[in-house]
């Protein structure tokens, strides 16, 4: 099997724990841990797992010119990335963040634009436009009363927020995935991260009754540390050494199938009208934006 089929099995592996991740976390928050002691957990127990396999692969020192990238993808892939989208989990519902977080390839394509001037179609223009009005759509008028999303315009907007930072770190990351091997990058990217999260996570973290979580509980924190940090990162962090950001990113479109499927299956959430609009308004504009020009014959 070729290393380039290795890297689509490994996204579609990441994108199919992140379409699980959306109901199972939301079980676990807030009841039982608290958005930003998640995170804390996720750093410090991702951090712990890469430095351990770090002893299997090559022993690299990074340069001095390239912390300044690590802290910016630190900042943005396991900092605002991961706040952003479990603040926003606890305040809005699973088929929401499975739908908005399709948004990133879109994000992608923008940065792309503005990073390393890639340009952008009239097509892509009108897709963009069209996700757009999707995700405003269930950021603005996704009020619905519920006891477990007290906020969930905020909770949906924070899920952009999510997508636009995870969307700059699949950009950043690709240089130093480059020329470092991913064992060196993730763990130093993971330790970097548990320094960003801790202003934000560490009281929440302290709160955390160790002793009164039920078994559900403890396997969802299991889950979202070991699957959804370790080797949904790894899977993706593999697969960047062998597909462009963009691809990476559009396997992102798989998470609503899977996230709606085990939501409702699960009895954790309910398809809506609207839900059912804006994610298909989301899916319409991501695949005009990221589609690619059908190829004229020449004559």
């Amino acid at each position: 099997m070729s290393k380039r089929t290795l890297a689509i099995f490994a996204a579609i592996g990441a994108t199919v724990i992140y379409g699980l991740n959306h109901t199972i976390a939301k079980g676990v928050m807030p009841d039982h841990v608290a958005p930003f002691g998640f995170i804390m957990l996720r750093v410090i127990g991702a951090s712990i797992l890469f430095w351990i396999i770090s002893f299997f692969g090559p022993k690299e020192t990074i340069e001095k010119k390239d912390y300044g990238r690590m802290l910016i993808c630190a900042l943005f892939g396991m900092g605002i990335n991961m706040l952003s989208f479990f603040k926003g989990l606890q305040l809005s519902t699973p088929i929401n963040s499975a739908v908005l977080i399709t948004t990133t390839p879109i994000i992608v394509l923008l940065l792309s634009a503005l990073l390393i001037k890639e340009k952008i179609s009239n097509r892509k223009v009108f897709g963009i436009f069209i996700g757009l009005i999707g995700a405003v759509s269930l950021i603005l008028f996704g009020a619905e009363i519920r006891q477990d999303a007290p906020n969930i315009p905020i909770g949906n907007a924070l899920f952009i927020v999510n997508a636009f930072s995870y969307g700059l770190y699949l950009i950043l990351v690709k240089k130093l995935i480059e020329k470092y091997h991913l064992f060196t990058c993730m763990k130093w990217l993971f330790t970097i991260g548990i320094f960003v999260c801790l202003p934000m996570g560490y009281q929440e973290l302290l709160e955390i009754e160790w002793t009164n979580l039920p078994l559900e509980a403890l396997w969802g924190i299991a889950f979202v540390v070991v699957g959804t940090t370790f080797c949904t990162y790894l899977f993706n962090v593999f697969a960047l050494t062998q597909l462009k950001a963009s691809t990476v990113s559009a396997f992102v479109y798989l998470q609503p199938i899977i996230g709606i499927l085990f939501a409702v299956l699960t009895g954790k959430d309910n398809l809506t009208t609207l839900k059912i609009f804006g994610a298909a308004m989301v899916l319409v504009g991501v695949y005009l934006a990221s589609r690619k020009p059908s190829s004229i014959p020449k004559s």
